[in-house]
């Protein structure tokens, strides 16, 4: 029997799942739930099921086994507990929150309920990422440096510190991920971030340059950079050193530098699909064992841009 899905929140990114799903033979879109009641029609009948204004209406009324919450940061929170209380298990774009008190709630209802969950940080799916971690096993990094140089998204709600979070905690959340999964649990973090070229823009509070310097508890360091203030395309990247060894992750692309050549592996998946196909089956088989990036997890790599930020504004080192 196909997993039932039903979505709440139908944006951008609730679309890129929804068209990936709609390959996997194992799933079935059900419902449709968002805010905006044009928008949740439209697509309940573009992919089939039933229209929803109200998440508690659709978790009551509808069939369904899963849910994926694909909303603004800022909305994360008792979306989740209503779903892992109704029984469903969870499926959740990231960051998964704005507040670290918020996500352990999350988690506590998440652990007393039982159920499957994973988290959107797709960059853990990519085939470059595997041959990454082929190449650095038994080897020791000794440092990471990430980035995320692009443009502002054009939604309002991203300008808004309390509705974002901000650069570090929204779009480069992938980055500070992917060096976690790559280097391990972060122990300490020291940022800085400013408003320097976007002043003009207005109803404007999130920095538009930032930077910060991480200790891993391995004892690798590391920076990870952002900035929105470009218009002319995006460089997202992260590199990872060891000795007599450069691996650079380029959006999907893998290069590998090591004294003797270079190598360049390019992308052979699509990591949508990947982590969409292995929460389904997951939920299927009762079994978590090939999800990459749990809410627990997922909860981490939100604790350490949030101790960015937090150290950007007060101008001190933050331990995790």
């Amino acid at each position: 029997m196909a997993v039932r899905i039903g979505f709440i929140g139908c944006g951008g990114m609730a679309q890129a799942h929804m068209r990936s799903l709609a390959s996997v033979k194992e799933a079935k879109m059900v419902a449709f739930c968002d805010v905006d009641s044009t928008r949740a029609e439209s697509t309940a009948a573009q992919f089939g099921g039933a229209a929803y204004v109200n998440h508690g209406k659709m978790l009551k009324e509808a069939e369904i086994d899963a849910v994926y919450v694909c909303v603004t940061p800022h909305a994360h929170g008792s979306l989740e507990v209503d779903s892992v209380r109704a029984g469903k298990h969870l499926f959740v774009e990231k960051p998964v929150n704005i507040n670290n008190e918020q996500s352990r709630k999350v988690l506590t209802e998440i652990e007393k309920a039982g159920v499957i969950n994973s988290v959107g940080y797709h960059w853990r799916y990519l085939s470059a990422t595997d041959e990454a971690l082929k190449v650095l096993k038994d080897r020791e990094i000794a440092m990471v440096i990430g980035y995320w140089m692009g443009g502002m998204p054009g939604v309002a709600w991203w300008r808004r510190l309390e509705q974002s979070g901000g650069q570090f905690v929204e779009q480069c959340t992938h980055i500070f991920d992917l060096a976690r999964y790559l280097a391990g649990d972060v122990k300490s973090v020291s940022a800085y971030t400013a408003l320097r070229a976007l002043r003009e823009i207005p109803n404007l509070n999130v920095p538009d340059v930032g930077t910060a310097a991480l200790e891993f508890k391995s004892g690798a360091i590391g920076t990870i950079s952002t900035t929105c203030i470009l218009s002319q395309g995006f460089e997202v990247g992260l590199r990872v050193f060891a000795k007599d060894l450069m691996l650079h992750i380029d959006g999907a692309r893998l290069t590998i530098t090591t004294p003797a050549r270079t190598e360049v592996f390019n992308p052979t998946n699509n990591p949508t699909l990947a982590e969409d196909q292995i929460f389904v089956n997951a939920v299927r088989s009762r079994d978590p064992a090939k999800i990459r990036c749990t809410y627990e997890d997922g909860a981490k790599s939100l604790a350490v841009t949030l101790a960015a930020m937090k150290s950007a504004s007060n101008g001190r080192p933050i331990l995790l």
